[in-house]
């Protein structure tokens, strides 16, 4: 019989999540016609570890031996937490650092030590996806998803994924922990190349410990609470408030904050610059934030891609008569 309890890993480049979750049936949705159940993953631990591989990279290209060595300690609590509670471990992905990283082997060989699993190094466009799939379960579609992370941002409409090589992390790192006026510059170069046809206008999810740091400052809330956050809807004006109150306060007041321990005070604010820039360009003015992630969208069976639609044929490879033969341009000239 399968465990009931399945569980992921995320490596990111600020954080590392354990999710230990289990699926179950959704509630009925009102409609005449009967339908069948529809199981959907309900998280019944969420850990999160501060990891920062996004600085060994900023700064060195590569994942340090002393950074390898506080990521084993880490995955060592996750798979304690793991044996406690008879969970599954199904996946452990790893992102953008780890796809920066020139050492990648090295740390992977840790982690599978660590965890008995070994982890996988996934790309942008995949992160994006498995991330809508995950807010697609909750909310279903016709959605934008925007994940904020410390060294990337993936955004998705179910259709086109993208992943833009800005995170909050690399963003501190770059400007400190307050963009100056060298943030005009930034994003005008960033935003260079980048097309967000069918994606404006749409309602918005905002994934990713930005998200979830903004929630708590927004609610006033001391501790996670997933249920009080999932679907909060927030507007521009909130946003613009927030930024303002936390922009305001020293670093030490910021750091006492909901939300904003173990680190997430430096780098909160320039991922909040970087969220409004991105919500400017998709037109919207309002987003709703969801606790749901990558971590999530690990344990959903895959989708059944949907089938190309049928090219059309070019006008003189068209039938002719009921016999289906192609017609053939008649040859002009001499017959010799």
């Amino acid at each position: 019989m399968e465990n009931k309890l399945q569980a992921t890993i995320d490596i990111g480049s600020h954080s590392c999540i354990l999710l230990i979750a289990a699926f179950e049936v959704a509630p009925a949705e009102s409609s005449e016609a009967p339908v069948a159940p529809r199981k959907i993953l309900v998280p019944k631990l969420q850990k999160v570890e501060v990891c920062r591989l996004g600085e060994d990279i900023y700064e060195h290209g590569k994942i340090t031996p002393e950074r390898i060595q506080e990521l084993v300690n880490i995955m060592t609590k996750f798979r304690m937490d793991l044996h406690a509670l008879g969970a599954d471990l199904k996946a452990v992905a790893m992102t953008e650092a780890m796809r920066k990283a020139t050492n990648p082997d090295e740390v992977i060989e840790a982690v599978e030590k660590a965890v008995w699993v070994k982890p996988r190094v996934i790309t942008g466009e995949e992160e994006g996806k498995l991330t809508y799939r995950s807010v697609k379960e909750w909310h279903g579609e016709g959605n934008v998803t925007i994940d904020i992370g410390g060294g990337s941002t993936e955004l998705s409409n179910g259709e086109t994924t993208f992943s833009i090589p800005v995170g909050a992390l690399k963003m501190f790192k770059a400007m400190g922990p307050i963009p100056g006026p060298e943030y005009k510059k930034f994003i005008k170069e960033t935003f260079k190349d980048l097309s967000f046809k069918g994606m404006t206008k749409k309602p918005v999810y905002l994934i990713g410990g930005t998200g979830t740091a903004l929630a708590m400052v927004f609610l006033n809330s001391q501790t996670f609470d997933y249920k009080a956050i999932e679907g909060l809807e927030m507007s521009l004006a909130d946003l613009e408030a927030v930024t303002t109150r936390i922009t305001n306060l020293s670093k030490e007041l910021r750091a006492m904050l909901p939300g904003l321990g173990n680190g997430r005070h430096e780098v909160i604010i320039c991922g909040l610059f970087w969220l409004r820039s991105l919500l400017e360009k998709l037109r919207v003015e309002t987003f709703k934030i969801s606790t749901a992630g990558l971590r999530f969208g690990l344990l959903y069976p895959p989708e059944k891609e949907p089938e190309p639609k049928p090219k059309k044929r070019p006008a003189f490879l068209k039938k002719t008569d009921a016999t289906s033969e192609t017609a053939i341009p008649e040859q002009v000239g001499d017959d010799k």
